[in-house]
C-alpha cells in the first residue's frame, strides 16, 4: 500500500475537528469510510495516529508528528490547483459563495461575464448577503467560500486578500466641488455627509482615514445614516449630502450625469476585498479557479 494525500486530507480533518463525524460531513463521507481510511493511514505506518474516546479524540505522539506534514500537503495541493487553474479552460461545474453587499451586488456583476467568457462551462450560484451569514453558511457547508470587505477573526476560517478598492468622494451634480478636478480635505469636511451606518465595512474605511489625517467623525457634518449603498446614493443624488463611497457603485449613475466621482488630494481609501473559507476543507477547482481570475483582474486595475 502506498501513502496517499487523499488519506492525509482525511486524518488533517478529523484533527482539526476532533471527531470522526464532524470530519464527515466537511468532506462529505460517511463516518465508516472516514475510520476506514485513518485505519489504513494507521496500518501504513504501523503505530496509532489518534486516541479515541467516547467524548474526543485526541492524537498520539505520532499523531502530532504527522499533523504538520498532512497540514503542509493540504496547502501544498491548494498552490497547485491555485497555479495550474489559469490553464484549465475547459473545467465544468457549479461554483457556490456568498460576498457581503457591495461585493456582490456592484464590483461582480461585471466581472462575471468575462469570467463566463473563459470558463463557459462553470455555472454560478451567488448569495449576496451580510457577513455573519456567509461565515455561518460556510461552517455548515452550504457555501464553499465567501468574499467579505474585511478580513474575518474565526478559528475555523482563512481569510486571504483577493482584490483592491478604493473609496472616492462622490458629490451630486451641481454641488460647488463638481466642477474641481480635486479638492483637499479641509475644503471637503465644511459640507454635510451622508454615510453608510456604523459597522459597515465602507464607513470604518473612511474613518480609519479621517482619524489618520488627524479629523475625528466629530468634525464631520452628518445629516443621514442609511444602511445601503443604494440608499446613499439616491440621497447624494437628490442632493442631501455628499459621501465616500465605492466608485464601482455608482457608474451608471456618474454616466449619466448625475453625480461626479473626485479625488480628495493627498488622502486615499483603499481597502482590500479577502475570500473566506474553512481551514480543513480544500477549495474545489472551480473556487481556485474563480478567485485566481479576480486576482489576475485586479492586478491588470483597480477593479473600481
Amino acid at each position: 500500500m502506498a501513502l496517499n494525500y487523499h488519506q492525509l486530507h482525511i486524518f488533517y480533518n478529523v484533527a482539526q475537528r476532533g471527531s470522526f463525524s464532524a470530519a464527515a460531513q466537511a468532506l462529505h463521507m460517511t463516518q465508516p469510510a472516514v475510520t476506514m481510511q485513518i485505519q489504513s493511514l494507521e496500518d501504513y505506518f504501523g503505530v496509532k495516529l489518534l486516541v479515541r474516546s467516547t467524548k474526543k479524540i485526541d492524537l498520539t505522539e505520532a499523531g502530532q508528528a504527522l499533523l504538520p506534514f498532512a497540514e503542509q500537503s493540504v496547502e501544498l495541493i491548494r498552490e497547485t490547483e491555485q497555479a495550474m487553474s489559469r490553464y484549465t479552460s475547459m473545467l465544468q461545474g457549479r461554483l457556490q459563495l456568498g460576498s457581503s453587499l457591495t461585493i456582490g451586488e456592484y464590483v461582480l456583476p461585471r466581472l462575471l461575464a468575462p469570467f463566463g467568457q473563459r470558463y463557459p462551462h462553470i455555472s454560478i450560484m451567488m448569495k449576496v448577503t451580510n457577513t455573519t451569514q456567509i461565515i455561518e453558511e460556510i461552517v455548515n457547508h452550504q457555501l464553499n467560500f465567501g468574499l467579505v470587505e474585511a478580513p474575518v477573526q474565526h478559528p475555523d476560517m482563512v481569510s486571504e486578500p483577493v482584490m483592491e478598492d478604493e473609496l472616492k468622494l462622490i458629490v451630486p451634480s451641481g454641488h460647488p466641488l463638481a466642477d474641481q478636478s480635486s479638492v483637499t480635505l479641509e475644503e471637503v469636511v465644511t459640507y454635510p455627509f451622508v454615510l453608510r451606518e456604523k459597522g459597515s465595512g465602507t464607513r470604518q474605511v473612511m474613518e480609519d482615514e479621517l482619524r489618520r489625517q488627524g479629523f475625528h467623525m466629530e468634525q464631520i457634518q452628518t445629516v443621514m445614516e442609511l444602511g445601503s449603498t443604494g440608499a446613499v446614493k439616491s440621497a447624494v443624488e437628490a442632493g442631501i449630502g455628499i459621501t465616500i463611497i465605492s466608485p464601482s457603485s455608482v457608474k451608471h449613475e456618474e454616466a449619466l450625469g448625475l453625480i461626479k466621482t473626485l479625488n480628495i488630494q493627498d488622502v486615499s481609501f483603499k481597502r482590500m476585498f479577502y475570500s473566506i473559507h474553512l481551514k480543513s476543507t480544500l477549495l474545489p477547482v472551480t473556487a481556485v479557479t474563480f478567485l485566481t481570475f479576480l486576482r489576475e483582474y485586479s492586478k491588470r486595475g483597480n477593479p473600481s
